[in-house]
């Protein structure tokens, strides 16, 4: 099954760059046929051997200006007027196709695509970002800050391309061109692999048709997606979605809190990816093994760290906001931290196995 999905991918990106290489080709087997036609010509009409029929045939095309191989015939010579009216549209065939992907980036645009579905075909737990416009290029910077890798899918990545040195500073980010709503370009992006989809396509009904193929290709994986109205959330979630972002209503809710609960909104802003403190969440699994089930209290984490429990999941109850000291962290729970970056990195390095200095003195520089 697994070489026939390989085999699979493998000529779907065949046939894309067959695509884009097609000018090309054509051109270039164009080029081909009339120098065969050419050797074939004086051959057979002036009876001369390969090398001086293939010389000939070059230096006519080439309209270098060299002299003869042999005396011609006038037969010959009527085959060469031709030959060269041929040509001359030929040539400039060719060069106008070859100048446009040398000079105008064509080729190497397609090496670009080349190496980012090679990228592609190494990433595993990944995110796929479906749409790059406004809510997508958000949706990537927040991935670039937190080193998570992630493919983009769009139709037309223009806007990506105004900036790729931020693909120089992350080397498993790729990018696929194509319509996210169809199976074979969620293939080639790797949804069986990934662990996560977001799908952010300015219409309701795409990103319906991304949630409900991406379920299908993926039951495990976890779908994030965009609804521009209210009535589009429950086709959403039938179609597979786990969590549901309305943008605009987002950023409603947002300007009107700024009025009447600024303190609040200015509170938020400080615990978001830009403000002084941090919010960073720590799973039963990532705390080493002797702080394991033990209470809030035991841990002492306010003491040695400074950091804040600011809320706490347990896997029975669910949420619990500002957990009390007797507060036990058990299988399947996660703690919510509050705190600077340099205290949340304290507690990450004292009580977990969770790797986040780099991260976070990224973050900070």
């Amino acid at each position: 099954m697994d070489i026939k999905k390989s085999f699979y991918t493998s000529s779907l990106l065949r046939a894309y760059f067959d695509e884009r290489l097609s000018k090309l080709f054509w051109a270039v087997g164009i080029l081909c046929l009339s120098i065969l036609l050419g050797v074939t010509g004086y051959m057979s009409i002036e009876g001369w051997n390969l090398a001086d029929a293939f010389y000939m045939t070059i230096i006519t095309i080439g309209t270098v200006g060299f002299s003869e191989v042999h005396q011609l015939s006038d037969e010959g010579r009527l085959f060469t007027a031709f030959f060269i009216i041929i040509n001359l549209a030929v040539f400039a065939l060719f060069a106008s196709v070859l100048t446009s992907y040398i000079l105008e980036g064509e080729l190497r645009e397609v090496f670009s695509h080349y190496i980012s579905n090679r990228k592609v075909k190494r990433l595993k737990n990944h995110v796929i970002i479906c749409g790059f416009g406004k809510n997508g290029q958000k949706t990537c910077e927040e991935f670039f800050k937190e080193k998570v890798s992630f493919v983009i899918i769009d139709k037309n990545l223009a806007l990506l391309k105004e900036n790729p040195n931020e693909f120089d500073r992350n080397p498993d980010v790729a990018y696929i061109e194509g319509d996210a709503t169809q199976d074979d370009v969620l293939k080639i992006a790797g949804v069986e692999r990934a662990f996560a989809l977001i799908t952010t396509l300015p219409y309701d009904a795409d990103n319906v048709f991304v949630t409900l193929t991406a379920r299908q290709l993926n039951p495990h994986i976890k779908i994030i997606a965009r609804a521009n109205e209210a009535t589009a959330e429950s086709k959403l979630l039938r179609a597979g979605a786990n969590r549901l972002v309305r943008p605009d209503l987002i950023g409603g809710m947002y300007m009107a809190n700024l009025v009447t609960r600024p303190e609040v909104v200015e509170f938020l802003d400080m615990i978001s990816g830009t403000g002084k403190l941090k919010l960073e969440e720590f799973s039963y699994s990532d705390f080493r093994e002797d702080f394991r089930d033990k209470s809030i209290l035991d841990l002492g984490i306010r003491n040695i760290t400074g950091a804040y429990i600011m809320g706490f999941k347990d896997a029975d109850n669910g949420f619990l906001i500002n957990p009390t000291p007797q507060t036990e962290i058990t299988e399947g729970d996660v703690m919510i931290v509050l705190g600077t970056a340099e205290q949340i990195i304290g507690f990450a390095q004292y009580y977990t196995t969770k790797k986040i200095e780099e991260l976070y003195f990224k973050k900070k520089n």
